[in-house]
């Protein structure tokens, strides 16, 4: 019989058009543009965390990739950088005292250059004028007066004792041995000869002086080499003053053009110092050391264009700027796409020579960390997390909140060079990560880190809710992607369209997805088909086809699924009845194109202990929700028909000709209708489908994907030919989540075809059996001729036939 306690649903029922005449506008053109729509939970997020100045509020954006976060936090950070000052120059300069740890110089944008042009030029007059300095004939003459000024003392000493010698008729002597005393007859000295002439007292007493004298001389040769060193010294200081004097001049105009800012006159003061200190080695390139002679073969390293005079020990003078913020206007916005450990730290740079890497302070190089200081950094989570030592090294900036620049291969001990300890760098920024919602629920679940560091979520939404005021909205979203990609004006209809569309993508008549690129692309294909008519503007017809066309791009393996349902292969019923057998439906996903097909799930019952088998589970290609939703039907038998017997039953459960993982609960109804049908023997109509998940109570739930699950069983029957009797069984609570195909809106319209929405396990019953499932009466039985008695009747029987058995076997019988 017929069964009238459901009827079906009305064609307005499963699509929610959209009017065009509801839009006030003719085409886009006429519209303002928007800013972001539907994500005020997100943005409200970005503001919260890029103004909030407390430690550890980093963002983590987190949602679909269709929604354009990129674009959207690049807005929004865009935005507010533009109202703030831009960073300070960050420079790295040389360490007089260790050159192996660079000293770092912050000064306001645009001075570290100026500085560096300074120091450049400064590097390059140095030489040039020491020299002049030196060679002019003011030093000249005070250099022969500092060693005329050592020697004075020495010559001194040396003519008070020759004056004792002649006293003593000695004089003193200058040979190729040494000096020496000889005694002296009318002013010459006497020979060996004559000295050996001489009477013993005199040769006693002559004796006697020269190893008197010879003690006074002997005293004086000791105290040379003390006071050439003296010499030396006054000469050196001489080389100094002028030294210092040059590199005044030089100064001068440096230090009066950076008076303010303490930093740089610390650093100039050491500069004027290792002049001072290492003037003559700068003058004479003869005597540059080892790592000098390297360094000036270098060419001024990886930042240096062609040949500069400020080389070898002058280079290190320069200013090396690693963030040059001259022409900002505003707080930087970094976007780095390849977040390795070096391109977020900053890396130092090497340069083979004579067999060795040789570095200095003016190959630093800058990271993304660096060049976002004081704005904002944007980074790809996945990026980052796939990059070794990237992830532990932006935790360590954001954890000490300073850039320490190391070399990994160096922490690896993967080469020796000549290394660099570069002072840290503070870093006073946000960033900013971009992920999925499941990537953010693995960190938070499993790196400690993260939740210090990372404190507030900005949970991009894939949808929003429609109704007038938003569709205007969404329309003004329309007509700036459109104008932004440089499209054709879209008129109404075409607006109208992709309204309907939206809905669809977010697969509720009630919701507008916001997956912008997604709508962009529909975008784009529609102006192309417009262009391909010719048209000036894009309408529904182009929009229609733009949809048509991708779904024909991307339907080959529904299309071949299909075929195989058609021509036998699987075996699928459209018409007749089988008891314990009935048409579920299951959602394929390919990329962005899902599609439905039927699956027949079937149930075979027998006597036995109150026990299910799900066949898939038993072959581990049942999934754990799935399993969940064959454990729940057992529930609802044994609270319906098993309160006061033993469920005498056993039943296999499986579904027909699928060879992949089965996951979800949305078969449930579909199972359960099959194990009625199959304990009650009363056979299902093979002509309708249905889905949807059940619980204990026989309430059906609303599942997924029901648009693409009826559109499956519709293009099946429809390739069979409409009956007016096929039709697609779906929870009631899916009804607002209908917007189906307009074959299928068209088909119902003509009674070709039929949705009904069913709220319990009875009701979806009658429309598969056209019988009454039946209420119970006071004794707790159902009436003859309904499903309900069926079934009670027959695990009545295997009650009883299981009681005639000896009941279950006891522990340790078989």
């Amino acid at each position: 019989m017929a069964n009238e306690t459901v009827s079906p649903l009305e064609a307005a029922d499963l699509h929610r058009g959209c009017d065009p005449e509801t839009l006030d506008f003719e085409t886009t053109d006429e519209l303002e543009d928007t800013g972001v729509v539907g994500q005020e939970r997100a943005t409200a997020a970005i503001r919260f965390g890029v103004a909030i100045d407390a430690e550890g509020f980093h963002v983590f954006a987190l949602g679909p990739e269709e929604t354009k976060k990129r674009a959207i936090v690049r807005r929004l950070l865009e935005e507010r950088a533009a109202d703030e000052p831009p960073p300070p120059d960050l420079c790295y300069v040389n360490n007089f005292e260790e050159s192996h740890n660079p000293g770092t110089l912050r000064l306001p944008a645009g001075l570290g250059c100026e500085l560096a042009r300074f120091m450049e030029r400064f590097a390059e007059e140095l030489r040039p004028t020491l020299e002049e300095a030196f060679e002019s004939e003011e030093h000249q003459a005070r250099e022969e007066a500092a060693k005329e000024q050592a020697g004075e003392p020495q010559q001194e000493a040396l003519e008070e004792l020759q004056e004792k010698a002649e006293e003593r008729g000695l004089t003193l002597m200058r040979t190729p041995g040494g000096m020496g005393f000889a005694p002296v007859r009318d002013g010459e000295p006497l020979s060996p000869e004559e000295i050996e002439e001489l009477p013993d007292e005199e040769k006693e007493r002559i004796e006697g002086a020269v190893s008197e004298l010879q003690e006074e001389l002997e005293e004086i040769v000791r105290g040379v080499p003390r006071r050439r060193r003296e010499a030396r010294e006054r000469v050196r200081e001489v080389a100094r003053e002028t030294a210092r004097q040059v590199a005044r001049e030089l100064l001068a105009h440096v230090r009066e053009a950076f008076e303010e800012y303490g930093e740089a006159q610390e650093f100039l003061d050491a500069v004027e110092e290792d002049v001072v200190e290492n003037a003559r080695d700068l003058v004479g390139e003869e005597q540059q050391g080892g790592m000098q002679q390297l360094m000036a073969m270098a060419g001024g390293g990886a930042r240096q264009q062609g040949p500069s005079p400020a080389e070898g020990p002058l280079r290190r003078y320069r200013v090396n700027v690693i963030v040059d913020c001259s022409d900002a206007e505003r707080a930087p916005v970094v976007f780095e796409d390849h977040p390795t450990y070096q391109n977020l730290i900053g890396r130092i740079e090497y340069l083979p020579r004579m067999g060795a890497l040789v570095t200095d302070f003016n190959m630093i190089q800058a990271g993304a960390l660096h060049r976002a200081h004081g704005g904002y950094l944007v980074l790809e989570a996945r990026d980052v997390l796939g990059e070794a030592l990237a992830w532990d090294g932006l935790k360590r900036v954001l954890r000490s909140g300073e850039i320490r620049i190391e070399s990994p291969r160096e922490a690896m001990g993967l080469v020796s060079t000549v290394s660099l300890e570069p002072e840290p760098l503070p870093f006073e920024g946000k960033v900013i990560l971009l992920g999925s919602r499941r990537l953010y629920a693995l960190l938070s679940a499993l790196d400690p880190d993260f939740g210090e560091l990372f404190k507030v979520a900005a949970d991009f939404d894939d949808r929003m809710d429609r109704n007038d005021d938003t569709v205007a909205l969404y329309a003004r979203l329309v007509a700036t992607l459109v104008r932004n990609a440089g499209l054709r004006a879209f008129d109404r209809g075409a607006v109208a369209r992709v309204v309907e569309r939206a809905a669809r993508l977010a697969g509720d008549a009630e919701k507008l997805s916001v997956r912008t690129r997604i709508i962009l692309d529909l975008l784009q294909a529609s102006d192309y088909w417009s262009g391909e008519d010719d048209a000036e503007v894009v309408s529904r017809e182009h929009v229609e086809r733009a949809i048509e066309e991708w779904e024909f791009r991307s339907s080959r393996a529904r299309d071949r699924m299909q075929e195989e349902i058609l021509r036998d292969t699987i075996f699928i019923g459209t018409e007749g009845r089988e008891a314990g057998q009935v048409n579920g439906i299951s959602v394929h996903q390919l990329g962005e194109f899902s599609f439905g097909l039927p699956v027949r799930i079937t149930a075979r019952t027998r006597l036995g202990k109150g026990e299910v088998t799900d066949i898939e589970r038993e072959v581990e290609l049942g999934g754990p929700i799935h399993s969940k939703g064959v454990l729940i039907l057992f529930g609802f038998l044994g609270e319906r028909y098993a309160r006061e017997r033993p469920l005498a039953l056993a039943s296999s459960l499986v579904f027909e000709q699928t060879y992949g993982e089965i996951e979800g609960d949305s078969a449930s109804v579909a199972e359960l209708a099959a194990l009625l049908s199959a304990v009650s023997e009363i056979p299902l109509r093979q002509d309708r489908a249905v889905t949807g998940s059940i619980n204990q109570h026989g309430e059906v739930q609303p599942v997924g994907g029901v648009n693409e699950k009826v559109e499956g069983f519709f293009d099946i029957c429809a390739a069979r030919g409409l009956t007016g009797e096929q039709g697609v069984i779906v929870p009631a609570a899916n009804r607002k989540h209908l917007m189906l195909h307009r074959r299928v809106v068209d088909a119902v319209e003509e009674g070709d075809f039929h949705v009904w929405a069913v709220e319990t396990i009875d009701e979806a019953m009658e429309l598969l059996t056209d019988r009454r499932m039946g209420e119970p009466d006071e004794e707790g039985r159902y009436p003859e001729g309904t499903v309900n008695g069926a079934v009670d009747r027959r695990l009545a029987e295997l009650a009883e036939t299981w009681k005639e058995f000896g009941g279950p076997p006891r522990a340790g019988e078989e």
